[in-house]
């Protein structure tokens, strides 16, 4: 079976459109989603999303949706990268790659507990990098889905009323 990416894009488009809310309530989930989906917290991404969009009365369906188009198996290697390379700038060599050869070299030369205190500090610094890099993507990323959807959403709402008042007629 051949994966058509226009026929996927199109799917998403009229999930979106068929919507209900009010573009406000809408545009905040999805720029919630949006913002999460960006953030390397992957397995985490949906329990969030619901905690956020229900905690500020955001639109849940509309954020799952967007968290799916903008973090799915296409994307994750470039938004884990990005969120290493900008979380490198706040912390820089925590977790670089001649860091990471060494660290490696270390736990073939090491026994088991000597290993585990090794890997629990790397991954400390690993959660740190990725997590401040993911943070500082999430925020411009979130603020313009917000306004790209809201125009979206007021269109298709104002296209809906007009069709309402031309049936009613």
């Amino acid at each position: 079976m051949k994966w058509d990416v226009r026929r996927t894009a199109k799917y998403y488009f009229v999930r979106l459109k068929r919507l209900q809310g009010s573009p406000h309530s809408l545009a905040m989930g999805a720029a919630i989603g949006a913002a999460v989906a960006v953030t390397p917290t992957l397995p985490l991404h949906t329990i969030i999303i619901i905690a956020i969009t229900l905690a500020v009365r955001a639109n849940t369906i509309a954020a799952i949706i967007t968290a799916t188009i903008i973090s799915n198996p296409m994307t994750f290697f470039l938004q884990y990268w990005l969120a290493w390379r900008i979380g490198d700038c706040f912390f820089p060599d925590r977790l670089s790659w001649s860091r990471l050869k060494a660290m490696l070299d270390m736990l073939l030369h090491q026994g088991i507990v000597e290993s585990l205190h090794t890997l629990s500090q790397l991954s400390l610094d690993a959660a740190l990098v990725l997590l401040t890099g993911g943070l500082v993507l999430a925020v411009p990323f979130g603020v313009v889905t917000y306004f790209l959807s809201h125009r979206f959403f007021d269109k298709i709402q104002q296209k809906r009323k007009a069709k309402h008042l031309l049936n009613n007629r």
